[in-house]
């Protein structure tokens, strides 16, 4: 079954766990248990309706004030797919956590208050959805019924958010634009007929419909190695296997290939899943592959078809989102990680903060917490890398403070 990971974004009281509570309530994908504890929950505040954010505010903080602080996975099925969605904090503050929930989704939900419209933080949700690459984009535009389900609101939304889609560089985006009511559940999982002007699918409808094409760029094949296989028993005493995930497009057998950084040249001749054999693997596959010649392959090394080499340099410029406390100055020293690669290296410069309210950019010497600009690094040694636009997978990296251990940003090569 088909695996996709929703993540939500939207500012600070904008229905965005209600929705979720509403789809896992309506797709029957809430325990009894937990259903009794909305209604009491529900009941004890003096509500006539259920509260369905409940469902996900799991911290003590977040329940007290009523918002999402961390980044929250919920699971849930239907007979089509699985879901997961990363339920991420909409205010300024936790920018870094909406960074790490859409980091790995492909499809993004961007919630808006019919009363107020597009915000500031509506502009800054979707940059970020931009900066990641996020192909599936859905415009919900929520709490319908506080407007007395008003096309002409809709409309005038639907008209701002196109002016502000229009400032992407994105352009292979798809971008879909729903009127929801989370709270009645009308236009989630069902039509309740209180909108007869809008002919569109559902929220669960347009997940349900999405295609692999839909959702995923089409790369070069990457294949970062993980680990390499030698059970050394009786039956396998020979094999030898390069096991890791493929990135980017497929990989079969009889492609030519070549191993990084020492540029060995061989042949794919069997690709293994767990006990199955395949002619061919997809991207996304967790897999096995055995190579013709007995070469030296190690974990951390990159196996790449001969007809499309990375880049391999020491010297990146890139685009960084700062989530540490502690500025990030030129000079400091941290490890990139990229892929199964740790690199040490050195902040060459910052050059600028970009805002994210597509006014552009400002000058500037170091980056604050939240704060995503331009900065220039030198590796101790060359990484084979793709431009992030180009494949996402091999254009990202993390950088790691050498004392602390902890992940100090999240950057994308150009």
């Amino acid at each position: 079954m088909e695996v996709l990971k929703i993540a939500t974004a939207g500012s600070v009281d904008d229905g965005k766990s209600t929705l979720i509570g509403r789809l896992l309530y309506d797709t029957q994908s809430l325990t009894t248990d937990k259903i009794e504890a909305i209604e009491k929950s529900s009941k004890q505040k003096g509500y006539d309706y259920l509260d369905f954010s409940l469902a996900t505010d799991g911290l003590v903080a977040e329940r007290e004030q009523g918002i999402t602080i961390d980044v929250a996975h919920i699971y849930f099925s239907t007979a089509k797919k699985s879901y997961i969605i990363a339920d991420t904090p909409g205010h300024v503050e936790y920018t870094r956590n909406m960074v790490t929930g859409a980091s790995t989704s492909q499809v993004s939900i961007i919630l808006i208050d019919a009363r107020k419209g597009v915000i500031e933080q509506t502009y800054r949700h979707f940059f970020i959805n931009n900066l990641l690459r996020v192909k599936d984009v859905i415009v919900a535009i929520n709490k319908m019924d506080l407007v007395d389900y008003s096309e002409e609101v809709f409309n005038k939304i639907k008209a701002d958010f196109q002016a502000l889609n229009a400032k992407s560089a994105y352009k292979e985006q798809n971008v879909s634009y729903i009127p929801l009511s989370a709270l009645t559940g009308d236009n989630v999982v069902e039509t309740l007929g209180k909108m007869p002007w809008y002919t569109g699918q559902t929220i669960l409808q347009h997940l349900e419909g999405l295609e692999p094409e839909d959702i995923y760029d089409n790369g070069q094949a990457r294949f970062p190695v993980q680990t390499v296989i030698r059970p050394k028993t009786e039956e396998y005493h020979d094999f030898r296997g390069y096991a890791g995930k493929l990135y980017g497009n497929s990989i079969k057998v009889g492609d030519a290939v070549t191993v990084l950084p020492s540029l060995t040249e061989s042949t794919v001749t069997n690709i293994h899943f767990f006990d199955q054999q395949f002619d061919e693997a997809g991207a996304g596959s967790s897999i096995t592959i055995e190579l013709e010649n007995d070469i030296n392959v190690t974990r951390g090394d990159m196996i790449v078809k001969s007809n499309e080499l990375p880049k391999v340099e020491k010297d990146i410029t890139t685009t960084v989102c700062w989530m540490d406390s502690k500025k990030l100055v030129a000079g400091a020293k941290y490890f990139v990680q990229h892929n199964t690669n740790r690199v040490l290296a050195k902040i060459d410069s910052v050059k600028n903060v970009i805002a994210t309210d597509y006014s552009g950019t400002a000058p500037a010497s170091q980056l604050s917490i939240n704060e995503i600009g331009e900065v220039t690094i030198k590796l101790s040694k060359a990484i084979y890398f793709d431009a992030y636009n180009d494949n996402k997978s091999n254009g990202a990296f993390i950088l790691i403070d050498a004392t602390t251990n902890t992940t100090a940003g999240v950057g994308f090569i150009k």
